[in-house]
């Protein structure tokens, strides 16, 4: 019996302190929690992608307001930028953007928002127009968001014919094998410390894919460009293959890609509205220096000589003034005490010199009977 109570007591203190743990609200706008939070469950290739984003946990719980119910799921990642990349995996082309969040989108049955490194996932039936319950849920769980700025490498695509909701970010060869299968394992080269973003592109009736790469130096670029030219054929596609002709340049530290275009003219249309631009500022505060005169010089050093000279002399007086008075007040106490004070005597004189004489007062001793102190 007391084994049973001891394991009871013990399941207890456990959801007791996964609930404290948890990042979703017991409730929220009239929303009521069914039961304890659960981790959230992901098949591959999905839950592959969203651990190459730095996927550190989840959290799913169902809600219930009346005869309605709310299913809500809480990725947590390692920093905003895996956060922002897991928002855009886990977003469809078919949400639209809400104004919720900086990132945020929704659809008749689905919602996403993006808070730092946590993104809120919410299903439900006609989600998308309780924007009230949403709000309140993403302000019971912002504060335990992690800030940062996010990815903005989604600015240098262009904007035109660009397919609205088809742009994802890729940290990894499996996450960009979702929205663009050109080639197997990391052949953009991700172990380099390549970032990259897909979109979709509407041109001439055609669906063309546009991938731009970002790496750490222009010289990582220019090599992976030169090595998928030669492995990938990219800028001189053959006729007869399979996947789809690419076209590529390189722009700084910029690699963009094209997939999927007819011709090069087309393919070129678009790689040239890539654009992107170095430049070094300096945001420290600059000040004039102007060189004093002679006068100027020799009038400062006279100035701090006597400020140090009069630093001097108050600190002498009030050192030697404390010392001065404690020996009246307190003799053969504080300082100069008889008992420790030794005194060298060449026998000049032949009185001999006491610690007594430093306060000019008779002091009392006890004897020993023979006059010695």
């Amino acid at each position: 019996m007391r084994k049973i109570l001891v394991l009871s007591f013990v399941i207890g203190l456990m959801a007791l302190a996964a609930q404290a743990q948890s990042l979703l609200p017991g409730s929220f706008a009239k929303w009521k929690e069914q039961g304890a939070p659960s981790a959230a469950t992901t098949v591959d290739p999905e839950a592959q992608a969203l651990h190459e984003y730095g996927l550190t946990g989840s959290e799913q719980a169902s809600y219930q307001r009346g005869a309605e119910t709310l299913d809500v799921t809480l990725w947590k990642f390692q920093d905003p930028t895996g956060g922002y990349g897991g928002y855009s995996y886990l977003r469809a082309p078919d949400m639209a953007r809400s104004n919720l969040a900086e990132h945020a989108s929704y659809s008749s049955g689905r919602a996403l928002i993006l808070m730092g490194n946590l993104v809120l996932e919410i299903t439900g039936k006609d989600v998308a127009r309780d924007l009230a319950s949403l709000a309140a849920l993403k302000k019971a769980v912002e504060p335990s968001a992690q800030t940062g700025p996010y990815p903005d490498l989604w600015k240098f695509l262009p904007a035109k014919d660009m397919v609205e909701g088809t742009n994802h970010y890729a940290l990894g060869p499996v996450g960009l094998a979702k929205f663009l299968s050109v080639g197997s394992g990391d052949w953009l080269g991700f172990s380099d410390g390549a970032e990259a973003e897909v979109a979709q592109y509407r041109i001439g009736g055609d669906n063309v894919s546009l991938l731009l790469a970002d790496f750490p130096t222009p010289q990582f670029a220019q090599k992976r460009l030169e090595e998928l030219e030669q492995s990938m054929k990219i800028n001189n596609p053959d006729a007869a293959a399979t996947v789809p002709s690419l076209y590529g340049k390189r722009t700084n530290t910029l690699l963009a890609i094209v997939a999927g275009a007819k011709t090069k003219q087309e393919a070129d249309a678009l790689l040239n509205q890539i654009e992107i631009e170095s430049s070094v500022t300096w945001n420290e505060p600059t000040f004039q220096f102007t060189q004093p005169n002679i006068g100027t010089i020799v009038v400062g050093t006279i100035v701090g000589t006597g400020i140090i000279c009069m630093f001097a002399l108050v600190a002498g007086i009030a050192f030697g003034g404390v010392r001065i008075v404690t020996k009246i007040a307190f003799p053969d106490k504080v300082f100069d005490r008889s008992s420790q004070v030794q005194i060298l005597q060449l026998g000049l004189s032949s009185k001999p010199i006491n610690a007594e004489d430093f306060y000019g007062i008779e002091l009392r001793r006890k004897s020993d009977g023979s006059g010695k102190l």
